[in-house]
């Protein structure tokens, strides 16, 4: 069986990102397999502490996908902060083709436009991916699952960092469709009453109050805030607010954009010119919103760069809505050039905490080789990229963890989804599946 099958049949995807089906990275043909280590979210370490503790499956992965895509150079990327997973990784990398490609402390260092440059100083065509340059790129707790599924172990868990208003902020695996509220309580509980959590990052993630929801094979991490946060009262306004306040106060101050990360590697992503069109007629928005399909949605413009406190990141998510409602697909015309003052204007992570007011809670985070047990989990039929799996068990059926529970449809993009507790199967249907253990 090659090692493509063994990853479709064991339900990996991509754990650092939106849940790409990794089989297909797997097939994939290129001259350089890229490991991404970078974690540059604030206060997420869940990669940081697998790396120090599963330091031979991650190569082990890594290697595993080199040989499968042909690939005839590794790069292993990671901050040169992190002395610990270096020194942990290192020994394994001997006698390999696999070279680390050290990183800085600033954020988003772990954009795979921005790991592909660094690592091999190609630049991903705008719009593009990886493999336009003959790269694929996995995060490194999806080379740990490959090599689980190498083994036959399929995907039943989830490494995350559960942190800020806790009373032991930690990282720990959790089983897949375990509640939000027990895995903050597995983490001693929250120090406060009322709080909001910042589900995978403040920057990146989603911010919710729903303690009911599930974690999921994309999961990475809770951070607890109190109501009272800066960032909990930005983020909790509904968009019309987000909208009406652009249109009122921009000053087409240019920071956002002069601040992109993408637009300092040369791709024409102008969040200033984005947040004009919050004024415009329809006909100003079919030109000006095409300046956001580039934008990798990192948060920076808006929780860093913009003065007053606006938000052009989420201008650019409607802007890229709107476009694919019409079918309008922008077309970058000049070449990629990266910017003279890209460097200088890297924002350390340090800093970027300090600005989001989270220097309070930048705490270690310590890897605990303990799980919640929940006595039910509620495991979601879509967790990834492409169509939504079809259960394979019915109401009544016993199941071990590992259990293939529901699969792919034939000839579809997807990842199967397997039990991951042992019990019997109480619910199927509305788009989940419960096993009550």
């Amino acid at each position: 069986m090659s090692l493509s099958e063994k990853i479709f049949n064991a339900g990996v995807v991509g754990a650092g990102g939106a849940g790409f089906p990794t089989h297909v990275k797997a097939n994939s043909k290129v001259e350089f397999v890229l490991a991404n280590g970078a974690e540059c979210e604030p206060l997420i370490h869940k990669d940081f502490e697998l790396m120090v503790n599963y330091p031979s499956e991650i190569v082990k992965g890594f290697q595993l996908m080199l040989e499968s895509a042909s690939a005839r150079k590794g790069y292993f990327g990671i901050k040169n902060k992190n002395v610990n997973a270096i020194e942990a990784i290192k020994p394994h990398l001997e006698k390999t083709n696999i070279e680390f490609t050290g990183l800085g402390d600033f954020y988003p260092s772990g954009d795979e436009y921005e790991l592909v440059y660094e690592a091999t100083k190609r630049l991903i065509p705008a719009a593009g991916i990886p493999l336009n340059v003959g790269c694929v790129v996995n995060n490194v707790e999806t080379l740990f699952n490959v090599a689980r599924a190498d083994a036959g172990i399929p995907v039943t868990e989830k490494i995350v960092t559960v942190t800020g208003a806790v009373k032991k902020p930690s990282t720990f695996f959790v089983p897949i469709g375990t509640t939000y509220r027990e895995v903050i309580e597995f983490a001693g509980g929250a120090k406060i009453k009322e709080f909001g959590v910042f589900i995978g990052g403040v920057m990146m993630g989603q911010f919710t109050f729903n303690l009911d929801d599930v974690v999921t094979k994309t999961t990475a991490g809770f951070i607890l805030l109190p109501v009272d946060h800066y960032l909990v009262k930005r983020k909790n306004q509904p968009e019309k607010n987000w909208h009406r306040i652009g249109k009122s106060a921009c000053d087409q101050c240019s920071y956002c954009t002069e601040f992109c990360p993408r637009y300092l590697l040369g791709y024409d992503v102008q969040p200033h010119k984005v947040m004009r069109s919050l004024g415009f007629t329809k006909t100003g928005e079919s030109v000006w919103n095409q300046m956001a399909e580039l934008c990798c949605a990192c948060g920076l413009c808006t929780l860093y760069a913009c003065p007053e406190d606006l938000y052009p990141k989420e201008a650019c998510d409607r802007a890229k809505t709107e476009m694919r409602k019409s079918g309008v697909k922008y077309v970058q015309t000049k070449p990629v050039k990266v910017h003279p003052m890209k460097n200088g204007r890297r924002v350390p992570l340090k800093q970027l905490i300090k600005k989001l007011r989270l220097d309070d809670y930048n705490v270690h985070t310590p890897f605990v080789n303990k799980m919640p047990e929940p006595e039910s989990v509620k495991i979601l039929l879509k967790q990834h990229i492409g169509e939504t799996t079809v259960p394979v068990v019915n109401t009544g059926d016993k199941v071990s963890k590992g259990d293939l529970i529901a699969k792919v449809p034939d000839g579809k993009l997807g990842a199967n989804i397997h039990a991951s507790i042992s019990g019997t199967v109480s619910h199927v249907g509305d788009g989940f599946i419960r096993v009550r253990s």
